[in-house]
């Protein structure tokens, strides 16, 4: 029998978590935070300073109660990738288990980072995976990570293999064929799968009709503006996901095609590029300078002003937080001033949350009355369209379904594909909310 209980990210977007059993073995898939009612907290105060339970009643981690039978049969935790709503809460839960963590490099070197930075210390050990290899938890469960393409570097699809049949769990993916960085997932491999008894299925942009842009569309969007637009001397500042090493490599790529030295600014660049160089999935430090601190932004910013045409600066705030270099700068905190017609690209779009639009808006209509040029949604998503998740459905051929990464318009969604696909809700569909059981057998 496969035991499964729907932790987190299945009643909104965010705290994805999930637990599955199998006789007396347990695994944990993903453990991480809901990144704007996180962020909530984190401006008011230090958030390592909040009681674990505050954490879980205002909604920034899961609430791993509802598998404290299972506390002693957790074997392993197993993030699928390096976002913060997949890793955010392994600080706080994981040493709840006497489990190791078990991940691909990158999403190690991010994970380490992040322990470093806030000076904390898990008793659980850190093992590295690679993708497409496979690892024995016990005789009850094997994992298998089947690398995909995502928007941050060394995503992968997990496999548990176990005598009941194979849990496959896809938190997140798109079928990129000419990714920036990194190989296209392996569609071969994926049809060679046999006896999928569950398919955990990314519902995230399931109501999108279409299959998922390349990212070559998001980096032909950039060298449009930044080859094509009049900027030739203004200030131009890009911002994006932090996590997104293959723009960031679009980005420094383009700025040295226009001779400009590039410049990062803020603590989360900082740590998913370091990250990266770490295991040598980039080179930007020959080609960058990076300003992780206050004062090492104040600084850096102090060394652009009055030279803005010789520099192309990367700045967290994509989302309009408030306390990013983006919303920083655009309020004066720092020495450098805007100049009417310098340029802000967003590549990115904005996470639909109330708290994000409306920090988005408050930022916009600032920039606007400074009279900056604004390039807003040059981007292209990392998650699957309804005709991507399609195929994945096609390529697998699951016996049961159970959407997640959504909420429950976002589940209803990817149950109308299913139902037309033919699977029966509550036969072999099942939607599930945050806290949720199912017993397959």
């Amino acid at each position: 029998m496969i035991q499964i209980c729907t932790v987190g990210g299945f009643s909104d977007i965010g705290r994805n978590m999930t637990a599955i059993k199998v006789n007396d073995t347990a695994v944990i898939l993903d453990m991480g935070i809901h990144l704007s009612n996180y962020i909530k907290l984190a401006d008011e105060d230090d958030i390592h300073k909040f009681p674990l339970q505050e954490l879980i009643y205002q909604g920034a981690i899961p609430n791993d109660k509802v598998i404290e039978y299972w506390k002693d049969e957790v074997k392993a935790i197993i993030p699928t990738h390096a976002h913060l709503d997949h890793i955010g809460a392994i600080p706080f839960l994981a040493k709840n288990y006497d489990a190791e963590i078990i991940c691909t490099p990158f999403t190690k070197a991010v994970l380490e980072a992040i322990l470093t930075d806030e000076k904390i210390k898990l008793p659980n050990t850190i093992k590295s995976l690679s993708p497409n290899t496979k690892y024995k938890i016990d005789d009850n469960i094997t994992i298998e990570f089947i690398a995909v393409t995502h928007s941050t570097p060394q995503s992968v699809f997990v496999i548990l293999h176990t005598p009941e049949g194979q849990v496959m769990y896809t938190n997140d993916f798109k079928f990129d064929q000419y990714p920036v960085l990194g190989k296209k997932t392996d569609v071969k491999k994926l049809q060679a799968l046999k006896d999928i008894k569950l398919l955990f299925c990314d519902s995230t942009r399931c109501l999108d009709l279409k299959k998922t842009p390349s990212e070559q569309i998001a980096k032909q969007m950039l060298t449009d503006i930044l080859e094509g637009s009049h900027l030739e001397n203004n200030a131009i500042i890009v911002t994006t996901f932090s996590s997104h090493i293959a723009r960031l490599k679009t980005i420094v790529e383009l700025a040295k095609k226009m001779n400009r030295k590039v410049i990062f600014l803020g603590r989360s660049l900082a740590k998913y590029v370091e990250a990266a160089e770490l295991i040598k999935l980039v080179e930007f430090s020959k080609n960058i300078k990076q300003a992780k601190y206050p004062n090492e932004v104040q600084k850096a910013l102090k060394l652009v002003e009055g030279n803005k045409e010789k520099y192309l600066l990367v700045v967290t705030g994509h989302q309009g937080e408030p306390k990013s270099v983006l919303s920083k700068i655009a309020n004066d905190t720092y020495a450098f001033k805007f100049q009417p017609n310098d340029a802000v690209i967003f590549s990115s779009t904005v996470i639909p949350t109330p708290e994000n639009k409306k920090n988005r808006e408050l930022l916009e209509a600032l920039l606007q009355k400074k009279n900056i040029r604004i390039f807003k949604d040059i981007h292209v998503s990392g998650h699957a369209g309804k005709e991507d998740i399609r195929d994945l459905i096609l390529f697998t051929n699951p016996k049961n379904i159970i959407p997640s990464h959504c909420n429950k318009s976002l589940s209803d969604g990817l149950v109308t594909l299913a139902v037309e696909m033919g699977y029966i809700q509550g036969i072999n569909l099942y939607q599930m909310g945050d806290g949720s059981m199912l017993e397959l057998k």
